[in-house]
């Protein structure tokens, strides 16, 4: 280690001056030494190279505030150390930000593609609910829609409530049939949504 009183006098005070070779000189003996500090924590080539140039724009900065009876090394360490740790705040929180915006981007695009197909399968339902006879269609959307019984079902068509129950039973059976050459999905979404 080479402390920084080892310069001379007038290069300390040169340096706290603003003297660019004392500077230089400081900067090419501890800048690697740095480099591996910062990349034994960091583990990324760029973010350890900013921290060295951070850290000796730091020294340069408050050169006059350096006691020129401290050792440099330690010095430049501890800027260095609280570099390091700030970037590893930064990266911790960028990643949480990262993954709860993920998360909800995620959750969002589930939720979205969910009602885009559910909105499908609606369209699908309902075209073949419009493919029933008008009675059978009637029937239907009264009891699955509305949820009527077979009995308000018959008193509000004036029909008997066996006649509602075979019209019931028919477009059930036909829009089965409908859904035998369509994804089972389709199937279980439209009985799920109507039963």
């Amino acid at each position: 280690m080479t402390p920084f009183r080892t310069l001379s006098t007038e290069q300390i005070k040169g340096f706290r001056e603003g003297n660019e070779l004392a500077f230089r000189y400081i900067y090419l003996h501890f800048s690697t030494k740095v480099y591996a500090f910062a990349f034994s924590f960091l583990k990324e080539r760029q973010q350890s190279e900013e921290i060295v140039q951070e850290t000796f724009l730091a020294l340069w900065e408050n050169r006059q505030k350096f006691d020129e009876n401290r050792a440099l090394e330690p010095y430049l360490f501890t800027i260095a150390k609280r570099l390091i740790l700030d970037q590893l705040r930064k990266v911790v929180s960028t990643r949480t930000m990262r993954a709860k915006l993920l998360a909800i981007i995620e959750k969002q695009h589930n939720e979205t593609e969910e009602q885009i197909i559910f909105s499908d399968m609606l369209v699908f339902a309902e075209r073949a609910i419009n493919e029933l006879p008008k009675q059978q269609q009637t029937v239907f959307r009264l009891s699955r829609v509305e949820g009527l019984s077979y009995e308000e079902i018959a008193e509000q068509l004036s029909l008997s409530k066996n006649t509602v129950k075979n019209h019931l039973i028919v477009a059930v059976k036909k829009l089965k049939s409908h859904f035998d050459n369509q994804e089972m999905l389709y199937l279980f979404c439209i009985i799920s949504v109507f039963y």
